[in-house]
């Protein structure tokens, strides 16, 4: 038997559900139940109510999600190196100080942070649904992190004052990509339209055609009448473009635009989780309790 048929035979006889994050390697996607951004996984995992295990091939903050938002299943994620850098530039220590500073202030978290974070913010948001987030809440000066490029676009798209905490955090991944190499690219394809997503400095997305979540670029790649698709975001999403997509060609802005730390997942890592049940995800319940609320919030509003 191949890893792939071992993966499949443990996945059934355990009632495990394989989800994957837009960025994960290829072979990865193609053997995952499910393969999406943030908010479609959660939703997902909370439907499928017959499964026992989730392994959540992501990194830790997802996993962390999905553990919170489904305590009746036991959650692991394939590689602990897998962690999002932007989730660990905001400590909750940092969030409790912006809140002292700004009382008045609700605070909406990404759900790029971690599970203590979460646990002190009002409602989180994902890059899909975090204007209608922003948008629901009666106040004109929100606390938004940690990503100060999203912070920046929810800005230009609710007109609210939306103070990014900390001031400076962002994805090491989406600053790579550079305003003159997307020009570049539109003089060599004049016929193509740019899509990147929000993570992406405010040039980047000032020059775009549609600036959108991973699932949202997605949409739109399926629904754009153009054959050409310049794509800034990480270069794993184009597996999926091009699968579902088979009559269009989608250009990296940059080829180099890797996550790290999503490519640590790996099918043999995979297989090990399911069958030797590593890595488990658990989160304290007084931690827990807080973030489920500010999690099932965001889950509720609709993109």
């Amino acid at each position: 038997m191949t890893l792939v048929d071992n993966i499949l035979k443990l996945k059934e006889e355990k009632r495990a559900l394989i989800m994957a994050h837009n960025y994960q390697r290829a072979e990865i996607q193609d053997i995952a139940d499910y393969v999406g951004d943030s908010i479609e996984l959660c939703r997902r995992a909370i439907e499928e109510r017959d499964a026992r295990m989730i392994v959540f091939s992501a990194v830790d903050f997802m996993a962390e999600s999905a553990a919170i938002l489904n305590p009746d299943k036991r959650v692991f994620i394939p590689s602990l190196g897998a962690k999002c850098p932007m989730a660990h530039m905001l400590p909750t220590e940092e969030v409790k100080l912006w809140k002292k500073r700004y009382p008045r202030a609700p605070v909406v978290l990404y759900v790029n942070t971690l599970a203590e974070a979460k646990a002190e913010c009002d409602i989180c948001c994902t890059s899909a649904n975090a204007v209608e987030v922003v948008n629901s809440l009666d106040a004109e000066t929100v606390l938004f992190g940690p990503d100060r490029n999203l912070a920046w676009n929810v800005q230009q798209k609710t007109g609210k004052e939306v103070i990014s905490i900390p001031r400076e955090g962002f994805c090491p991944t989406h600053v790579l990509f550079l305003e003159e190499d997307i020009l570049l690219l539109k003089e060599e394809h004049p016929d193509a339209v740019v899509a990147v997503h929000p993570e992406c400095t405010p040039d980047v997305q000032s020059i775009a055609d549609f600036v959108g979540s991973t699932s949202q670029i997605c949409r739109y790649a399926k629904e754009s009448s153009a054959e050409k698709h310049i794509i800034g975001t990480e270069v794993g999403i184009i597996h999926r473009l091009k699968k579902e997509n088979p009559g269009k060609t989608f250009i990296p802005v940059y080829d180099g635009a890797i996550c790290p730390n999503m490519k640590l997942n790996t099918l043999e890592r995979v297989y090990l989780s399911l069958k030797e049940e590593r890595y488990p995800i658990t989160v304290p319940n007084s931690v827990s309790r807080k973030a489920r609320k500010a999690l099932e919030r965001m889950v509720s509003i609709v993109q």
